[in-house]
């Protein structure tokens, strides 16, 4: 047995404790991270306390049909991925949205609708962390939002597209900054109320026919019921919003708002 070498081990004691100090560093948020996270937290309790006063709550209807439209944006342009036909979208603040399609791989633009709105709103939650970041992603919204429009087949979803469009529009040229706080706002409308739909919907099973019921009947009867398909699909929701933040606090490390 070859003798132990001390300086060796020494080194590479200092090495693994030279990453795990590394891996601190990035993770740990800097006093504008901090500052961001108490906005999201902020807006988050103001938005479930709002959510549950009636009348008042009437104010969070445009974000709450702006989240059913990415919902729906999210079934119908897994549609088109997959070589399938969108006829048109129809939303509602009180019972939802339909998105009326041909064709396309069920399996994927099912799931689609609720992960896919969660995957805008924790996008919209990584931009708010950085002003550079909130600009592009209100680009790439502003374009989800013209589709969104193109698809449209009543009044409501025609208007949401055109005012949420038209708002992001007004605040690049003219109040640029002001653009990082209502992606952080959009984002966390659109996160918490995924989340609770996700709940609601499929685990609660509020509804008697949902995205996931439809999920099962494809995969076929007696796989996984619609509630674990819920439970899958609120876990993987839940790992895109935390990914969101913790990666905005890697990416930003060094950026100054």
């Amino acid at each position: 047995m070859a003798p132990v070498n001390p300086s060796l081990l020494f080194e590479e004691a200092h090495l693994l404790l030279r990453r795990q100090t590394t891996v601190k560093s990035l993770l740990e948020p800097s006093p504008d991270d901090l500052q961001t996270i108490y906005i999201i937290i902020g807006m988050s309790i103001f938005i479930l306390i709002v959510w549950h006063i009636p009348y008042v709550n009437y104010i969070l209807y445009p974000f709450k049909v702006l989240t059913i439209g990415l919902h729906e944006f999210g079934h119908a342009s897994a549609t088109i991925l997959t070589g399938g036909h969108v006829d048109g979208i129809e939303l509602d603040p009180n019972l939802g949205g339909v998105t009326h399609t041909k064709g396309g791989i069920a399996t994927i633009s099912l799931p689609a609708g609720y992960i896919g709105s969660t995957f805008w709103g924790s996008l919209m939650l990584f931009a708010g962390f950085d002003v550079t970041a909130s600009k592009w992603v209100s680009i790439v919204v502003a374009g989800v939002l013209l589709l969104l429009l193109i698809w449209a087949r009543n009044w409501l979803a025609r208007g949401i597209a055109i005012s949420f469009a038209a708002l992001i529009v007004l605040l690049f040229i003219f109040v640029p900054v002001a653009l990082r706080y209502a992606m952080l706002w959009m984002g966390t409308m659109s996160a918490l109320y995924s989340l609770y739909d996700i709940v609601d919907d499929l685990i609660k099973r509020r509804v008697n026919e949902s995205d996931a019921s439809q999920f099962s009947r494809v995969c076929g009867r007696g796989i996984l019921s619609p509630k674990v398909w819920g439970v899958l699909w609120l876990l993987i929701a839940i790992i895109f919003v935390a990914a969101s933040i913790i990666g905005a606090i890697i990416a930003f490390k060094n950026v100054q708002n």
